[in-house]
């Protein structure tokens, strides 16, 4: 086999664009790829495939003093990796020449080179087959199965058999972390890192990306996705770089539906908003009941809609059980009669509505965790700017914890965020109908 003398170097190509740099300086071999750089071991311990395939197999055994595992052992518990996490589109920033991408209703993963970790930086079991080919640097993806099969997809990855259920999952990729470069520039890489992943076998691929024309092309791509059971969409900024943590360089847009419903009932307000209005208690034109206590301004908490009035409010999605996820007022419908007798008639049949909806958060989004002797529950709702938080065993009333933000922007921020955080370590929502 080749060997490189003391100070000799060579170059061979991997998986990136570049080139990557073989030396021996005073017998310790070193090699310019993220596998050998990212290793934990001392660096006159350390290998990496390149390595190998130049020295051997048997040179390097003997050069490190032990075995030549194929992977890293796998990580039980690994600090959450450095990953690149989205803003909301403020609907105002264009986004033409931004990158288009599909928003993926699956698993965020990140690949280390070695194994797949979620965001919290557990690990999920993918069997050997499923990882056969891919490369040792760092991938950013998702581990999707199709459109409205997160939960099918979250039972799979979280499982530690290694099952055949593995073979509906694809990893489909969208940035390299470790990437010189700007996005393009790391769109080439893993262009070259993934070639010909489509072949049978090959669990791997490139998410796909496209230019954002203007406005229009934008709204018609979302449409189409959305039509398609799709979440949204993913907008990447041209040129820029990977930041860890949220950045403006990659936005999420989503649709908001617009309805209407009939106040019939006022909430009081705390906090900042004390001796005012704090939530509108609205019902939908199909009877569902919801409180709604977001976009009012201070005025409006003042004066707000009289009860028997019609308002529109914004929302993200329904529920499972078909509630408005994340509601929030828009206006008044001057043009609409106020039906106050229609008002204190659903007022006086809320007695008939069971005591756990007609009384609870009717804007609380409910998930539960339900793996070997454990069984959790987990909700969420936002009111104004206060953030209610009631966890606890299925079955049991758990117990709550509440946090108020300056504004409602902040409110419904750190809501989000929470929701991502416990979804990225299993909780499912059920759907409650």
């Amino acid at each position: 086999m080749p060997d490189l003398n003391d100070g000799e170097s060579v170059e061979m190509q991997g998986s990136g664009a570049r080139p990557y740099v073989l030396k021996n300086t005073g017998g310790v071999y070193s090699c310019t790829c993220p596998a050998w750089r990212n290793q934990s071991l001392p660096i006159e311990k350390r290998t990496c495939k390149h390595l190998r395939s130049l020295r051997g197999d048997e040179a390097e055994k003997g050069r490190t003093g032990g075995e030549l595992p194929s992977r890293v052992k796998q990580q039980k518990n690994s600090a959450a990796p450095p990953l690149l996490l989205a803003e909301k589109w403020d609907n105002a920033t264009d986004l033409a020449d931004w990158w288009i991408s599909e928003k993926l209703d699956g698993v965020r993963a990140y690949w280390d080179g070695r194994q797949f970790l979620s965001r919290q930086g557990n690990l999920y079991h993918a069997p050997e087959w499923f990882l056969e080919g891919l490369p040792e640097v760092p991938l950013d993806g998702e581990l999707w199965m199709d459109r409205k099969s997160f939960q099918r997809t979250v039972s799979i990855v979280r499982r530690q058999d290694k099952s055949d259920h593995w073979k509906d999952i694809r990893y489909l990729v969208f940035d390299a972390p470790q990437c010189d470069g700007d996005f393009e520039t790391r769109l080439e890489f893993l262009a070259d890192c993934l070639p010909g992943r489509k072949k049978k076998g090959i669990f791997a691929d490139v998410h796909k990306h496209e230019r954002c024309r203007n406005l229009e092309h934008l709204q018609n791509k979302l449409a189409q996705v959305e039509q398609l059971g799709g979440e949204g969409l993913m907008l990447r900024k041209p040129n820029s770089h990977y930041h860890v943590g949220r950045s403006s360089t990659l936005l999420k847009v989503k649709t908001f539906h617009d309805t209407d419903a009939v106040v019939i009932g006022h909430q009081a307000g705390r906090g900042k908003h004390k001796g005012k209005m704090g939530a509108l208690e609205i019902e939908l034109e199909d009877g569902t009941r919801l409180k709604v206590g977001t976009g009012f301004s201070d005025k409006q908490r003042a004066a707000p809609p009289e009860t028997g009035s019609v308002i529109t409010l914004r929302y993200q999605e329904l529920s499972d059980g078909g509630v408005p996820r994340f509601p929030s007022f828009v206006r008044e419908r001057d043009d609409v009669k106020p039906s106050v007798e229609k008002a204190k008639s659903k007022k006086k049949t809320s007695a008939a509505v069971p005591a756990d909806i007609s009384s609870g958060p009717q804007n609380a989004r409910y998930f539960e965790f339900v793996e070997g002797k454990s069984r959790k529950f987990w909700e969420l709702s936002v009111d104004g700017t206060d953030v209610t938080v009631r966890f606890g065993r299925i079955g049991s009333q758990g117990q709550s914890k509440v946090k108020s933000f300056d504004d409602e922007d902040a409110a419904q921020a750190h809501a989000e965020k929470m929701i991502d955080k416990k979804t990225g370590q299993g909780y499912t929502e059920p759907s409650r109908g």
